[in-house]
């Protein structure tokens, strides 16, 4: 006997990126955004799915977390299916539909991973040129940037989410960089911070 429909409100964030599957979504009706989420918005669209569809079947299959945050576009119905439900149901099937639903899996996932990481890379591609374009010499000769204006507006300028900006500044910080706190941030690798900005 088929499961009850749940009936999701627009807005609703229905799985979160990296997040441990314990269930599957099948979206029985309506539209569903995928993408990445920063400060509580859909910052990065990278598709949206109609139903019926099995919204993170591909992931279930192969063990892994949720690639993409997934939030309701419109009100939808979906039913919950617990994880060994569904990877028995696809056991069940003859063995050359599983693997060629397990090489269609492995293929959606790498396609999604792939559009993930490239956003991440243009936003460090675009931190990157800008900390270049607003360096100055100091008095030893080192480049440094005077950080201005607020975080939040820098981000604004960039068209990326501060959290996202603070994430990027941290991600160069580890990698040494840029160096300093506060408002004045030294560059002590302005030729790797150039490939970073060309996107290498």
């Amino acid at each position: 006997m088929p499961k009850e429909c749940e009936v999701v409100a627009p807005g609703e964030v229905l799985r979160v990126r990296q997040e441990k599957l314990t269930s599957v979504l099948h979206l029985v009706s309506g539209r569903v955004l995928l993408g990445i989420r920063e400060d509580g918005q859909m910052r990065h669209q990278l598709g949206v799915v109609e139903g019926p569809f099995w919204l993170d079947g591909a992931a279930a299959m192969l063990g892994l977390p949720c690639a993409v945050d997934m939030v309701t576009e419109t009100r939808v119905q979906l039913r919950r299916q617990p994880i060994e439900a569904f990877l028995r149901s696809v056991e069940a099937l003859p063995k050359s539909a599983q693997l060629l639903l397990h090489d269609m899996a492995v293929g959606y996932r790498q396609q999604t991973e792939l559009a993930v990481s490239r956003l991440a890379q243009d936003a460090e591609a675009r931190c990157a040129q800008w900390l270049l374009s607003h360096a100055q010499h100091d008095g030893n000769g080192a480049l440094s940037v005077t950080l201005s204006q607020r975080k939040r507006l820098i981000a604004a300028q960039l068209g990326i989410a501060p959290e996202t900006f603070s994430r990027v500044l941290r991600n160069l910080r580890d990698h040494g960089l840029i160096m300093g706190s506060g408002n004045v941030l030294k560059l002590p690798e302005p030729g790797a911070l150039e490939l970073v900005a060309s996107g290498c």
